[in-house]
């Protein structure tokens, strides 16, 4: 009897796996995953020993038995205790479990400092001997990190304004018209993005409110720059299906320019203006006009293409491109 052979070829640099799969996700949709970005998903939550890390999402109650310390039998002696006590958990991937309190002090000790707090647990003695420690830690941590942030009102010696407002009073300060020009380029360029509602007329249904601000900055040429974005971080983030927005690899790019280089071919390169609002807005939002939209200050405004600041608004450019 002939033994058949069988030929197994293994990818040694993954890198260069491009397998594709279809994900499907709880709400019902699909998406397109690359093998590698579906790896480094799994990898970022397990170690390489296959443990896995549960991330918290809140927690929900707590208990404690008949081993716990009351409040009456405080003393010295056993006062740095949490024995008897347990909070259950909700983790991110829906998931319960019930986990002692010595365990989630040590790996979430804000969190469980002010749930302790809000559920009037701090006279607790199980509580009481290190939540005012881990608030006080807190407070240190926050002013230490403000401390490092510096507040720049100028940029290559020029004062940058925090508000239209303010940068039309620098132009009259200055006897020019730089930064209204700027203001003016970009709200001309970006009114695609929005449809205003009617005056007297509510917006759709379905629509959620999200917050929109101009950013203005001074360029290395010392040209003033303006651009309106959406506040994405305030907003809603229940954003349906993932948020993916595949870019070029280097490997890509140096192939092309190692061919190009080998037949001696020219190489173009491009920008496009305002790309993202070449795209159509996959969320339903609206917002409210401000000064820098003028005689419209004060306008509702539906938000229908992809506006920078949106957290879809890469993945919207880049199904648009596809």
């Amino acid at each position: 009897m002939r033994k058949e052979k069988k030929l197994i070829i293994i990818t040694v640099n993954p890198l260069l796996d491009s397998r594709v799969y279809d994900v499907l996700f709880p709400d019902g949709s699909i998406e397109q995953y690359t093998a590698n970005t579906i790896s480094e998903c799994i990898y970022s939550y397990i170690d390489y020993e296959g443990r896995r890390y549960s991330l918290l999402d809140q927690i929900a109650d707590h208990r404690k038995n008949e081993s716990t310390i009351n409040i009456d039998q405080l003393n010295n002696k056993n006062r740095l205790t949490t024995k008897g006590w347990f909070l259950l958990v909700k983790w991110r991937d829906g998931s319960e479990s019930w986990k002692p309190l010595a365990d989630m002090k040590e790996s979430y000790p804000v969190e469980v400092a002010l749930y302790a707090e809000l559920n009037n647990l701090i006279e607790q003695p199980a509580f009481k001997w290190w939540n005012p420690y881990t608030f006080k830690i807190r407070l240190h941590i926050i002013s230490a990190v403000k401390a490092l942030v510096k507040v720049k009102s100028h940029k290559y010696g020029v004062r940058v304004p925090n508000s239209v407002q303010e940068a039309l009073e620098l132009d009259k300060i200055n006897g020019d018209d730089l930064w209204s020009k700027a203001i003016h380029k970009e709200m001309s360029n970006v009114s695609v993005a929005f449809d205003y509602v009617e005056e007297g007329k509510y917006v759709p249904a379905g629509y959620t409110f999200l917050p929109c601000k101009l950013i203005l900055d001074v360029k290395i040429n010392f040209t003033r720059k303006a651009r309106y974005v959406a506040q994405g971080c305030f907003g809603d983030q229940n954003i349906t299906g993932s948020n993916y927005a595949g870019v070029v690899s280097r490997e890509s790019v140096r192939i092309a320019l190692t061919y190009a280089a080998l037949y001696d071919l020219d190489v173009y390169a491009a920008d496009v203006q305002n790309a993202y609002l070449q795209a159509p807005s996959s969320e339903k939002r609206w917002t409210i006009a401000g000064p820098e939209f003028g005689s419209k200050k004060g306008s509702k405004m539906l938000i229908v293409r992809a506006l920078y600041g949106q957290l879809s608004a890469g993945r919207d450019f880049r199904n648009h491109l596809r």
